[in-house]
């Protein structure tokens, strides 16, 4: 497990430091150095999410003391040991940057260990997505058992997520996606309703349904509105994202007469102590799900490492189900 005798490794950078898939490159880079609390993991697989394509892009950069290389989510092997991990201990885990690397360093709190029976091609698509939906969907979200959830974009990496999650919680789930095959596919993944947007209309068929408790949106733009009119009395509507447009024009009144709390979040600006927070709530609440197979990670397509742009070009077409991951062998 001890790291490479020339002190480098292969990462995936960007030529220019921003641009197009077609700008990603493998270069060589020095080892990172695990300072104190840290952890250095032989990389195995590294999760593609949407936020590397926006760093790609020049428009999400790492927060202080975070790599300037792209990758929040690895899995692989302890190569330098800290807190209560070992040497050879198989983990994945969340991290600040730096995941597209065959090494990379996190806070030893934020790596978990793979649960039994996932690879480390699975347990790379864990920690990005997982970490999201339960700060989103069970903190901010209040989703509890009993309750209904709309998920958006549910054929996503965190789509997927939050569809297994909430059903493992005991939650009735309303998926949308764009097209037939994306409406069956959130189905067979174990959401009650499915809505091709396409041809239905998501809020009518939610109010059909009795109403939603919880919307977690990843869209924006036209949806919003929509959203509050399916949104039941006292329901939440949760952002992570705004792929179709990020400016709300949203009726006041209408928000005061459903009680309705609109919030949202990002994960990788917040500190190391909150992160090891979420790390020990989801390792209590959520390895136990995947342990009974409530919880498994899909993953849509495998890459090589030295093949990330083929694998952001193919994020960034849409067809995907699940998560993209890179391999380092």
């Amino acid at each position: 497990m001890s790291p490479t005798e020339d002190e480098t490794m292969t990462v995936v950078a960007i030529e220019g430091g921003k641009g197009p898939a077609t700008a990603l490159h493998a270069a060589r880079l020095p080892l990172p150095k695990p300072a104190e609390g840290q952890v250095l993991i032989k990389v195995k697989a590294a999760g593609v999410n949407r936020p590397d394509i926006l760093q790609r892009m020049g428009g999400y950069p790492p927060p202080p003391g975070a790599p300037a290389t792209m990758g929040l989510e690895v899995a692989g092997q302890i190569a330098v040991a800290a807190g209560r991990w070992k040497v050879g201990d198989k983990v994945c885990a969340l991290l600040g940057g730096g995941g597209y690397a065959e090494y990379a360093v996190c806070d030893a709190r934020h790596a978990l260990p793979i649960p039994d029976g996932l690879s480390f091609i699975e347990a790379a698509g864990l920690p990005e997505t997982v970490f999201t939906v339960y700060a989103n969907v069970f903190e901010h979200g209040s989703l509890k058992a009993g309750e209904t959830l709309m998920v958006h974009g549910a054929t996503s990496g965190i789509g997927v997520t939050a569809i297994q999650m909430a059903k493992a919680a005991g939650a009735k789930v309303i998926a949308t996606g764009r097209g037939a095959d994306k409406a069956a596919a959130a189905k067979a993944l174990g959401a009650d309703v499915a809505v091709d947007v396409t041809t239905q209309d998501f809020a009518e068929i939610a109010k059909a349904e009795g109403g939603v408790d919880v919307v977690l949106d990843m869209v924006g733009g036209d949806y919003v509105l929509k959203n509050l009119d399916a949104l039941k009395t006292g329901g939440r509507i949760v952002f992570i994202a705004a792929l179709a447009g990020g400016q709300l024009d949203i009726p006041i009144f209408r928000i005061m007469q459903k009680r309705a709390v609109i919030t949202g979040s990002t994960l990788r600006p917040r500190d190391a102590d909150e992160k090891a927070r979420l790390a020990a709530e989801i390792e209590r609440v959520v390895w136990p799900w995947i342990a009974a197979g409530k919880v498994k990670p899909q993953v849509d397509a495998t890459f090589p490492l030295e093949e990330a742009a083929a694998a952001h070009a193919h994020l960034e077409g849409g067809a995907h189900v699940g998560k993209v991951i890179l391999t380092t062998q």
